[in-house]
């Protein structure tokens, strides 16, 4: 399945770079050194607070959840783990035949560090309210909901934070990401 994830989160993002290209300003963000990443376009002039335009970039290495996986005694489901390491990346607003939507990426790995963290919170959250385990993927533009991904199930799912999933938003992720596209934020 994670192959699948691959190809459709690749194509994906370059429907995202061409759609940066008739709207330049979803790439555009003040320049942060403290916050590097391989996603700056840089250009060797690049002043803190400046305008910038950034990229998503495909990791050279790919990382994984085995950390995570060993601490929440939990395997997380492959096409979340491929989704969240297969490439450098600021938020990315979209849409989706169900409405709007932000979905998360890392952008550097302290983001990826935190990203990691979030995830471990949200499961034991889960447990804790003695509900299926999900991964979040992706903000949505209500108020407290989210989509993730059924951890046994590979369903993307809409789900209110805190109680259980309201509804399958596509049947796995894969899918679920050829559904979607690039748009102006929103969220």
């Amino acid at each position: 399945m994670s192959l699948r994830v691959n190809q459709a989160l690749d194509e994906f993002m370059q429907r995202f770079i061409r759609f940066s290209t008739t709207h330049p300003e979803v790439t555009a963000m003040e320049y942060d050194d403290e916050w590097p990443s391989t996603c700056y376009r840089t250009n060797g002039n690049e002043t803190p607070g400046n305008l910038i335009s950034w990229e998503p970039v495909l990791r050279d290495q790919i990382t994984d959840f085995s950390e995570l996986s060993s601490a929440l005694e939990l395997t997380i489901h492959p096409d979340v783990a491929m989704f969240y390491t297969r490439y450098w990346s600021d938020n990315i607003f979209a849409q989706h035949p169900s409405g709007a939507l932000q979905l998360l990426q890392a952008w550097n790995e302290d983001d990826f560090a935190r990203l990691q963290q979030n995830i471990v919170g949200h499961i034991l959250m889960k447990r804790r309210l003695r509900q299926p385990e999900t991964i979040f993927i992706a903000l949505t533009d209500q108020d407290d909901f989210i989509l993730s991904v059924d951890n046994q199930t590979g369903e993307v799912m809409l789900e209110q934070v805190g109680l259980l999933p309201k509804e399958q938003v596509s049947v796995d992720l894969a899918t679920f990401l050829t559904e979607i596209e690039p748009t102006l934020a929103h969220c």
